[in-house]
């Protein structure tokens, strides 16, 4: 059963479920009530637990003043007519573990929720934020038999919002005024660029040396890690949600932003038949749009190659585990 209170009738009357909800999932269900975004469906298997957020969330709402209704549930029958669905379950990276080190188990738990969300949201358009991040958005679209644009991963967002802030700490300025791009694989190997990264419009190249540069691209890259080592127990769950929640507000909105997104290449960037983070215009059908840099030097682009190989392989090796 889920619980809620009333919407207000002038409210943009899109609906999100989000199915999981641990960290990452109640974060994001705040962020888009916040932002009064759409009313949120909040889902979980464990008894009692999304229904108290939820409750606790619409005793904010007096404070925030947004008007969206917030429900914890359950039950998938309550999640019915989502126009978005995020799924942020499964289990969360614990210190020592590589995102890959979750291949089997988040792998059933994707599968299951996907199939079990898409009998009552058939027209949703899917946002995954499980890890690992790539494999996981690949084996949902395979699962859910949509069109590659409705199914997108959360990743390029995150990754770029930790490089911004690193070059924000390096510069000496608000991140605010870092605008930065990351593409690949979500992990070790993803590709942060420089050449497309600027502060007020002049790229970073110019105001710090490589060798700040690399120690930021390093730092982006196990930005992840650092937060796990740190909090002993669970990952990162407050910049996640943000990230998701900028991608939510493009697609029911309608607003086409262009932002970094794992998504289904058909031969973009050299690249097929893998999910990979590069720029997207999102609006109401999803990915709009994929959007390939002319000018990736040679060495960004082989590393684009490696990440995909990666994925490629972790995908390999994640559909042998499930099919046997």
């Amino acid at each position: 059963m889920a619980t809620s209170l009333p919407s207000l009738a002038y409210c943009n009357e899109s609906q999100v479920t989000i199915v999981g909800a641990g960290h990452v999932g109640s974060a994001l269900a705040q962020c888009i009530a916040q932002r009064d975004l759409a009313n949120v469906v909040l889902f979980d298997v464990i008894a009692d637990r999304p229904q108290g957020l939820a409750l606790d969330l619409n005793q904010a709402r007096s404070h925030g003043r947004y008007g969206h209704t917030i429900r914890g549930t359950n039950d998938y029958a309550d999640t019915a007519n989502s126009d978005l669905l995020v799924i942020t379950a499964g289990l969360p990276r614990r210190p020592g573990m590589s995102r890959e080190d979750l291949l089997t188990t988040n792998g059933n738990i994707v599968a299951e929720v996907v199939r079990q969300s898409l009998v009552y949201s058939p027209h949703a358009s899917l946002i995954m934020v499980t890890n690992p991040l790539d494999v996981m958005t690949y084996l949902a679209w395979k699962v859910s038999g949509l069109p590659p644009q409705r199914v997108m991963g959360m990743a390029g967002v995150l990754d770029s919002a930790r490089f911004q802030t690193f070059l924000a700490a390096e510069l000496g300025v608000p991140a605010g005024d870092v605008a930065a791009m990351v593409l690949g694989s979500h992990g070790d190997l993803m590709v942060p660029l420089p050449s497309y990264s600027t502060v007020s419009g002049i790229p970073v190249t110019e105001l710090l040396p490589p060798d700040r540069i690399q120690a930021a691209i390093d730092r982006t890259r196990h930005g992840g890690a650092e937060i796990v080592s740190l909090l002993k127990q669970g990952g990162a769950y407050y910049a996640p949600a943000a990230a998701t929640c900028a991608m939510v507000e493009s697609i029911v909105l309608g607003q086409s932003r262009i932002l970094p997104t794992a998504a289904y290449l058909t031969g973009q960037y050299g690249l097929e038949d893998v999910y990979l983070g590069v720029p997207c215009q999102l609006g109401k059908g999803g990915v709009e749009r994929i959007i390939e840099l002319a000018a990736l030097t040679p060495a960004e682009q082989d590393a684009l190659m490696r990440s995909a190989a990666s994925v490629k392989q972790s995908l390999n090796q994640a559909l042998a585990l499930l099919l046997t």
